[in-house]
């Protein structure tokens, strides 16, 4: 599990350790992600891109910044491309076989938006990877507590949530908002199928029914 620390890893995360299917989780990131459990084995790493994972048989990744954090196109690349890819990479060598990640909504490797195309490259990496099954998860704008994560709220983001909250009969299901815990829980849910080949959750799917 990587990317703990965020929205959705934070959900991801509490997921699989309240999982009796799982022995042992392993989080990596550059920060510990604030909480303790048994089965817990946290890896606090610098650099993303040199982790060696240990033996492992599903990989959950939730990483992502923004560019205007990252503060410049290739920054932002470096985590949204570069550490998504070498640590699904790793756990691959590692022997893992199944692989759920959070992407983005128009996630499109011919997309103008540098974002959106940088989220496409990324798929199709790991795509190419090895897996027997990869799980993309394309959520919409997503709702959940970030000041309990000391991040920055996001102004843009604020007038989005409530404008379509107010709206939300008139938007079409795969623009609505959605929730991260109901994110994480449509990605592990999809990962634990084990579906073979690419599956792509639109942010619709990941919406309760």
């Amino acid at each position: 599990m990587a990317g703990a620390t965020g929205l959705v890893g934070r959900e991801i995360l509490a997921r699989l350790l309240a999982d009796k299917s799982y022995s042992a989780v392993h989080c990596v990131g550059r920060r510990k992600p604030g909480t303790e459990h048994p089965k817990l084995v946290t890896h606090v790493i610098t650099d993303l891109a040199t982790f060696e994972a240990p033996a492992v048989d599903d990989v959950f990744i939730a990483l992502g910044t923004t560019i205007k954090v990252a503060g410049s196109q290739q920054a932002f690349r470096a985590v949204d491309f570069d550490a998504v890819v070498a640590l699904a990479r790793s756990a691959r060598a590692a022997g893992a076989k199944r692989l759920g990640i959070v992407s983005a909504m128009g996630a499109d490797t011919t997309s103008p938006v540098f974002y959106n195309r940088v989220k496409g490259d990324m798929e199709d990496a790991v795509s190419r990877l090895g897996y027997d099954s990869v799980v993309f998860a394309r959520p919409s704008v997503l709702a959940g507590n970030r000041a309990a994560l000391a991040q920055a709220t996001r102004p843009g983001e604020q007038l989005a949530l409530v404008a379509m909250r107010l709206f939300k009969p008139l938007i079409p299901r795969n623009y609505r908002v959605v929730a991260a815990a109901n994110v994480a829980a449509a990605l592990v849910s999809a990962v634990q199928a084990g579906q073979p080949g690419r599956r792509v959750l639109l942010s619709g799917e990941l919406q309760p029914v």
